[in-house]
């Protein structure tokens, strides 16, 4: 590791925000020494409390992220938000109308609020989210809040990261069937029907109450909650059933969910570093007759890829090269 990054590390240790922000920009840009720093940290991530808030743009979410980082702060929690935000389709980089909402907490010491853009990128995006989110927990935050911007199958696995899995409903537009065919009712924890002053609250939540009901038994039932999230009503029940959800993971933990998710995670970083691996060896001159008879076209791609693989010399030349991580 270089004196530069072993200087960064040691002001991130020592509680430094800036070189908090300074590690999470290195993982957001892939750079290649990011595993090494994911993995300097990783014994002191799993103490804080990770909740997944998603549901359909407009729903409200940003709006009632702003007022729970202000519940949590009265609680003495320092607290961390990630909001993954669309692309903008001219520059790449987040779009930030979300972030603008939480303006109420940027002077606080004890938030941290980051954005970070999707760029199209939808696996390299839940690496990327899962990775920021180890550094958050590693730097002490106590709550750390992932908010999605919409319903597809990127939420869906950035989701897969929480402890805890809010789904934000509003009641206009028939909105519990769309999360109903999202998915989305098979992975909340706790149900949220936003803005409840409007009319069809009520039936939203009729709805959503059955669908739990109708959940196979045992195990924990997902609560149905309402709120107004911007005249701070139901949200303080929402925080109180975020905490009765993590005391129930506390007495319940599932040691096989547990190894799976290891597992899994295992697998993620291992492709995401093959694929980054192979591709800058790729670029700069690795296999060079392989790489020039697809390109000539008297390869193709997939025998290609199938004569790498089944020579291990020349697959660990190819893996080895221009991949110094100092």
């Amino acid at each position: 590791m270089s004196p530069r990054l072993e200087a960064l590390l040691k002001r991130f240790e020592e509680g430094d925000q800036r070189a908090l922000a300074r590690l999470i920009t290195l993982i957001e840009n892939r750079a290649p020494e990011r595993n090494a720093v994911i993995e300097r940290i990783y014994e002191k991530t799993g103490q804080g409390h990770i909740i997944g808030i998603t549901g359909p743009p407009g729903a409200g979410k940003s709006t009632l992220v702003n007022v729970l980082i202000g519940k949590y702060r009265a609680q003495g929690k320092r607290v961390a938000v990630l909001a993954i935000d669309p692309s903008s389709p001219f520059s790449g980089g987040a779009v930030l109308g979300d972030r603008v909402r939480m303006t109420d907490h940027y002077r606080d010491p004890g938030v941290y609020i980051r954005s970070i853009s999707s760029r199209g990128s939808h696996g390299g995006l839940s690496r990327a989210a899962r990775e920021i989110v180890k550094l958050l927990d590693a730097f002490g935050h106590e709550v750390i809040i992932i908010e999605t911007v919409g319903v597809g199958q990127t939420e869906l696995a950035i989701m897969d990261l929480a402890d805890t899995t809010v789904v934000v409903t509003v009641p206009e537009g028939g909105d519990a069937v769309q999360v109903m065919k999202a998915g989305l009712n098979e992975i909340a924890d706790i149900f949220v029907v936003n803005k409840a002053d409007r009319e069809g609250a009520d039936r939203i939540k009729a709805e959503l109450e059955l669908n739990v009901h109708l959940r196979p038994a045992g195990g924990w039932r997902p609560a149905v909650v309402m709120t107004q999230a911007s005249a701070d009503k139901g949200v303080d029940k929402l925080v109180e059933m975020a905490s009765k959800h993590r005391e129930y993971l506390d007495a319940h933990r599932d040691p096989v969910r547990e190894a799976n998710r290891r597992t899994h995670e295992l697998v993620e970083v291992v492709s995401g570093e093959l694929e980054q691996r192979a591709t800058r060896s790729l670029r700069t001159g690795g296999a060079e007759k392989l790489v020039v008879g697809v390109r000539d076209g008297r390869i193709n791609p997939y025998s290609a890829a199938r004569k790498l693989l089944e020579d291990p010399a020349a697959l660990g030349e190819l893996l080895a090269a221009n991949n110094n991580s100092d």
